[in-house]
This record gives C-alpha cells, sequence and structure tokens, in this order.
C-alpha cells in the first residue's frame, strides 16, 4: 500500500490529532513510496534500524519515534547516524506515543488489562491518560504481582503489602509515575506503571496503595505488536516485530 494511505489509515484510527503531547505523531521521516514490509517494535534506536535495514523493510512503527520537545535538534553523533541509515534506504519512520498508550483496542493500557485479565471501566487523569478497572477474580497484592511478572516476562518492583486484598485497580504504561496520586484519589487498592520515582515510595507507604513498577519497555511492548498483527490482517502487510529487550 502507499505511504500516505498507511499513515493516514493511522492518524484516524488513532485520532492524533486530539493529544497534546511531547512530540510529533504519525509520519517523522519519508522513505520510499510503496510499503509491503513493515518491522515493528518499541523504540527508534539504532538497533531497529539496522534490523529493518537486514529486513529489507519500507517502513517502520514504533511507539517511542524521534524529535522530542526539548532535545537538541542539531542532526550530530548518534543522531546523524540514526537519520543516515533511513535516508541512506528510504525507510519511513512512523511514530505514536499517547495515542498508542490511550487507543481502547491496540493501546498500550488496553492491552496491559487484557494480558493481566483487567477489566478497565474508567478513566482518569489529563487526557484520560490513565486507566481503572478491576481483577477478573478476587487477589492480593502479591499474587498480583507474580501474575504481572508472568504474564510480561519481567519481575516487577513492589512497594506495598502483600497480604492486601486488591478489588480496584489502575495503571498506565511507561514514565507514568506521577500519576500515582490521581490514581490514589481514584480509590484503587493498587497502581502499576513502568517506572518508579524516589517519592513514589513514600506515596505507597503513607497511603496504603500498592505500587508496581514492571518496566517501562516492558508495559509497551504489547500496543504496537498488537497495531502491526492489525496492519497485517487488515492490508496484508508483511509486518514483523522485533523486540529489542530493555531492562528499563
Amino acid at each position: 500500500m502507499e505511504r500516505e494511505e498507511l499513515t493516514r489509515y493511522l492518524d484516524q484510527l488513532l485520532d492524533a490529532g486530539r493529544f497534546r503531547d511531547y512530540c510529533p505523531n504519525g509520519l517523522q521521516v519519508e522513505g520510499r513510496r510503496e510499503v509491503r514490509r513493515l518491522v515493528a517494535g518499541v523504540s527508534a534506536t539504532q538497533a531497529l534500524l539496522d534490523e529493518a535495514v537486514h529486513r529489507d523493510a519500507d517502513a517502520i512503527l514504533v511507539h517511542h519515534g524521534w524529535f522530542w520537545r526539548g532535545e537538541d535538534g542539531r542532526i550530530t553523533g548518534i543522531r546523524k547516524r540514526r537519520l543516515q541509515t533511513l535516508l541512506g534506504d528510504e525507510i519511513s519512520l512512523i511514530a505514536y506515543h499517547l495515542p498508542l498508550d490511550d487507543h481502547a483496542e491496540f493501546g498500550n493500557n488496553a492491552q496491559l488489562a487484557r494480558r493481566l485479565g483487567w477489566l478497565a471501566d474508567g478513566r482518569f487523569a489529563e487526557q484520560d491518560l490513565g486507566w481503572l478497572g478491576r481483577p477478573d477474580q478476587p487477589t492480593t497484592v502479591g499474587a498480583l504481582a507474580d501474575r504481572v511478572a508472568g504474564a510480561l516476562r519481567r519481575e516487577p518492583l513492589l512497594v506495598g503489602d502483600r497480604q492486601r486484598p486488591v478489588s480496584r485497580v489502575g495503571w498506565c504504561s511507561g514514565a507514568a509515575q506521577g500519576l500515582f496520586e490521581q490514581a490514589i484519589a481514584s480509590g484503587v487498592d493498587l497502581y502499576l506503571s513502568g517506572e518508579i520515582s524516589e517519592q513514589t515510595v513514600h506515596l505507597s507507604r503513607e497511603s496504603g496503595v500498592a505500587y508496581l513498577s514492571a518496566g517501562h519497555h516492558a508495559t509497551e511492548r504489547y500496543g504496537v505488536l498488537a497495531l502491526a498483527g492489525h496492519l497485517a490482517e487488515r492490508f496484508g502487510l508483511d509486518c514483523q516485530f522485533v523486540d529489542i529487550d530493555n531492562p528499563v
């Protein structure tokens, strides 16, 4: 399919224009006009770009693209090498940040809920980025942490009482530890995000609400995977997901 047809479809599907984001969403680097093979991954790192070249991809689809607000805009060093890799092989870079966190079916938070057996029933925080819901069965903080470890293939960092019953959960993938206080105000027993900050521990201890830091990469692996699968099914594209491991 043509590049413009693909990006137009994704912009509409993810309602990209609705979000106040920290980076441009959609087509970030223009490559060849026709897209037959697409490589998908979490972040547009050099390792992913090299893999796309090796696989003869026409486009790359990621959650973490480039041109972040506040970054040094000069194309030197690592940035030069990355951009040179794409332009040299005429590979397009397509990225969706907050739109891919938010989407009700293919988003990171929707896919987390699916894998963890959580039933979403509400949203909170600015732009409705935080999700609220309940586990699919009676559980405790400890049992839920174990389930997260198994589902995401990563041992989460847990702050809280493992024996505490959990009937309400809140979550937001990636670096959303800043939403923890709003999640507490929403009445959750446990909140999950990818990262954790020093003050997060104190909020958990003083509120009694458990906090799970399950990894930025681990919590945002499944949105782009689901979206690539959808593109393969709908348009017959050759979509290949490449997971570049990241311990954070």
